[in-house]
């Protein structure tokens, strides 16, 4: 069925209305006098390169301050993002949290929300910065400044994997001034958990000399599971599943539980530099690391239970894996940014280096079990284990100079390059451990020697070397025509070459595919905006941007008995045209901002597996297109009590109809994957959240700050496509949050309560029909699971500052 539409900037007599109705009422206000300790904070943002406001800024973004953050005892992105409208988050827990990007900004989507094992061809639709550094590395959220959230694309300033929006942690600097620290801890329960869940940190800022300042944050997390993985099977020595009464040949599997396995052990830091030896040259030095251990997946299956030899079924908190799922991965980012005053214009400089690795073990048995692998292709083994070890990779260096021009002229410009050198590795080891065992007890070696097969564990191996070079220049002139109405204009040219070496071998039926590409892209992107002054505390802004995401290859075999469409090999880079239009103003009292948008997207790229034999590879849609309104509000409802409100509503389709390549070479063919006017997937329609916050003075140094927020996300699809396998539906869900604090001096405590009605809050599946238990092909395990967000979480934190 197809929902609302509205063409670019045609606003329906009923919009008018209540755009005119809003207009005046906040005309109105801006003209009142605002009462005395009322006044709302200015925020201030560097996204658009240069030192502004959210008020003064001409598109659409948001910021969560640092000290909101650590107050809300936020440490995740996922739960930081619902407070931003218009930007929702598939919820994987810390298990593989560095895999993927899961935030998806305006609906810009196609991939399925199941997806975050393995890292996928098409890179994601939202880039990630840390300062300067183009990263997603997720590290957990301490000592930062704020996180900037830009809706739309950011092509021209931002570049390639902007598409439909850019999230910029901005870390907190060195102060020259005070020497200053603090020391907290978090202790907390999940419901479903007999542990705790522990955050320890500690801060120091040292001014060196009047020119030189050092500032230090370290800390660990240390988390209790709370998803028992009731069904794995007993190891023995050699990591293979033991047989009841000792028979290899016919034996079945014996079971073990292990409660609360989703442990989680996280240590992270970040030492920073500053050296100011004159107003007009400054340079940091920075370093952060993050190191994660991960013990099993934050993820419930809610199929059948056939372990016992009759259906049952699993209960709340367990996951029916029959083998325990960890991960673990590392981070390091070095950078450098100075900074000179040349007085005309400020010239600064970026220089970044990083290395993201990390590994996991999945359970694949149910996947194995669902197409009847098993039984086709290895003997029908009694005790049927697969395990895919998978590993990433991803170094980087990159550089970049702008130059800004000083405030004050009739024009302002900013000029700018960039340069990075990327290079990427994903691979997976697909094991049966005890196969090899199995298959000589039971005889089936002779009948895997007789098809031609070999004989080891190993059925699957997949190795991708990329690498990227990208090359750009941009910049934005605006032009200040009078004193309320600006013209700007920006462009970004760029030259990227993509190199891809894939590897695929399939050990226990011989027949090895390699892929060597290289492409090499260059285009130009173009940013129009004109914004009007009404008044001195109201803006209103139009905006024409355009975004791209680059192409690449995929690794297939297109011989042999496990063929696929040669059409697999290449997909084209994809591109959006933004159109959107704003108010936003501060009367002083209120801070308000409402954005009409749509957004045309060319050529989506989109993660599939083959139709033939599940490989990992990425094909090209037509189009689609994703439109909506976006709404936040903050203010005072009296001296002491503060609100905020943020509404999205996002309209997101196929434009045309979606169709991929099937067949092999020799007879290739295509298949609709999607029809034209289907949802896309992971894109709630109505997103709202909303706080309140109360202020209340005790006797004394002492104060308390009691907050109450909730979250509301509608259904979502979990996938494309008909096929009930994937698509579908995921419920809405609520979440409530409670939290107050008494504050002191120096001292802080605080009590708070995530969840509060212990919501379910799934927004990916994997089901029964894809990786769940299948006792005729003797897998009595399960593998399909549910993404739930983190369950209720009662907690205390004590924090000192000096």
């Amino acid at each position: 069925m197809k929902k609302n539409k509205f063409t670019p900037f045609t606003l329906s007599p009923l919009a008018l209305a209540m755009g005119s109705a809003l207009f005046s009422n906040l005309a109105l206000a801006q003209e009142s006098n605002v009462p005395e300790g009322r006044t709302m904070e200015r925020i201030e943002v560097t996204s658009s390169r240069r030192v502004s406001t959210i008020e003064e800024t001409p598109y659409n973004l948001s910021v969560v301050n640092g000290s909101e953050l650590s107050e809300r005892n936020i440490v995740d992105a996922v739960e930081m993002i619902r407070s931003v409208a218009g930007v929702t988050a598939v919820d994987r827990g810390y298990r593989n949290s560095g895999v993927l990007n899961n935030i998806i900004i305006r609906g810009m989507n196609v991939d399925s929300s199941g997806n975050g094992d393995f890292a996928l061809n098409a890179a994601p639709t939202v880039s990630s910065y840390v300062n300067d550094t183009p990263l997603f590395a997720n590290f957990i959220l301490k000592d930062i400044d704020a996180v900037e959230v830009l809706r739309g694309p950011q092509g021209t300033l931002y570049g390639s994997g902007a598409l439909a929006g850019t999230v910029r942690y901005r870390m907190n600097r060195p102060e020259l001034e005070y020497f200053s620290g603090n020391v907290k801890g978090a202790i907390s329960q999940s419901e479903g958990s007999e542990g705790l869940n522990q955050n320890y940190d500690a801060l120091i800022n040292i001014p060196i000399s009047d020119t030189v300042a050092f500032r230090a944050n370290v800390g660990v997390i240390r988390n209790d599971g709370i998803i028992d993985y009731t069904n794995v099977y007993q190891l023995n020595s050699e990591g293979a599943p033991v047989a009841v009464d000792g028979d290899i040949a016919e034996g079945d599997p014996s079971f073990k539980s292990i409660e609360d396995a989703d442990t989680v052990d996280i240590d992270y830091g970040r030492a920073s530099i500053l050296f100011a030896p004159s107003d007009t040259f400054s340079a940091l030095l920075s370093y952060q690391y993050q190191s994660d251990e991960i013990g099993g997946r934050r993820q419930v299956t809610t199929g059948a239970n056939w372990v016992s030899g009759e259906e049952q079924d699993y209960n709340d908190y367990e996951n029916g894996a029959i083998q325990r799922e960890p991960s673990e991965r590392k981070v390091d980012l070095m950078s450098l940014e100075m900074e000179w005053n040349l007085g005309f214009a400020t010239l600064s400089s970026s220089t970044s280096d990083y290395e993201h690795t990390g590994s996991s073990i999945s359970d694949n048995t149910g996947f194995y079990a669902q197409n009847n692998w098993f039984a086709w292709f290895y003997g029908g083994a009694p005790r049927p284990m697969a395990s895919a070890i998978r590993s990433y990779e991803d170094k980087g260096f990159t550089q970049e100079l702008r130059l800004v021009s000083s405030p004050g002229k009739t024009f302002d410009w900013i000029a700018g390059a960039f340069y990075l050198d990327q290079d990427t590795k994903a691979t997976q080891d697909s094991i049966m451990p005890g196969f090899s065992e199995w298959a000589i007890a039971s005889g089936f070696d002779q009948t895997l020697a007789s098809w031609g097969g070999t004989l080891t564990d190993q059925d699957f191996l997949y190795r991708d070397n990329g690498s990227v070079e990208d090359l750009s220049v941009f910049g934005e002139v605006t032009w200040h025509v009078n004193t309320r109405l600006d013209l700007t204009v920006g462009a970004r040219r760029f030259d990227n070459e993509i190199s891809n070496d894939t590897e695929i071998e399939l050990p226990i039926y011989p027949g090895a595919s390699e892929v060597s590409a290289t492409t090499e892209e260059s285009d130009t992107l173009f940013k129009v905006n004109l914004s009007y002054d009404v008044n001195e505390a109201m803006m209103i802004y139009g905006t024409v941007s355009e975004g791209y995401r680059r192409g690449g290859t995929s690794a297939i075999p297109l011989t042999g008995g496990f063929a696929e469409n040669p059409a697999y090999l290449n997909y084209d880079s994809d591109s959006v045209t933004n159109y959107e239009l704003g108010v936003k103003g501060n009367t002083g009292e209120v801070f308000y901002a409402l954005t009409l948008y749509r957004m045309d997207w060319d050529d989506p790229q989109l993660n599939v597996t083959t139709p033939n034999w599940g490989f990992y590879a990425a094909v090209n849609g037509q189009s689609a297109r994703t439109q909506g309104v976006e709404f936040e509000t903050r203010g005072y409802l009296t001296d002491t009590v503060q609100y905020g409100i943020q509404y999205a509503y996002t309209d997101a389709e196929l434009t045309d109809d979606l169709y991929i390549p099937a067949g092999t070479q020799d007879s290739p063919s295509e298949v609709l994957r999607a029809e034209k006017g289907e949802r896309l997937p992971s894109t709630a329609e109505h997103t709202f959240s909303a706080n309140l916050e109360h202020y209340y003075e005790l006797e004394g140094e002492y104060y308390l700050l009691s907050r109450a927020s909730a979250y509301y996300q509608s259904d979502s699809r979990n996938a494309l496509g008909d096929d009930p396998v994937f698509d579908i539906m995921l419920p809405s869900f609520w979440i409530a949050n409670l939290s107050t604090t008494l504050h002191a001096e120096n001292w802080s405590a605080s009590l708070y309560v995530k969840n509060l009605f212990n919501e379910e809050g799934i927004t990916g599946v994997l089901s029964e029909g894809y990786m769940g238990t299948d006792p005729q092909e003797n897998f009595y395990g399960n593998g399909s699971k549910s993404y739930i967000t983190q369950p209720r979480t009662i907690g205390v934190a004590l924090q000192y500052q000096f």
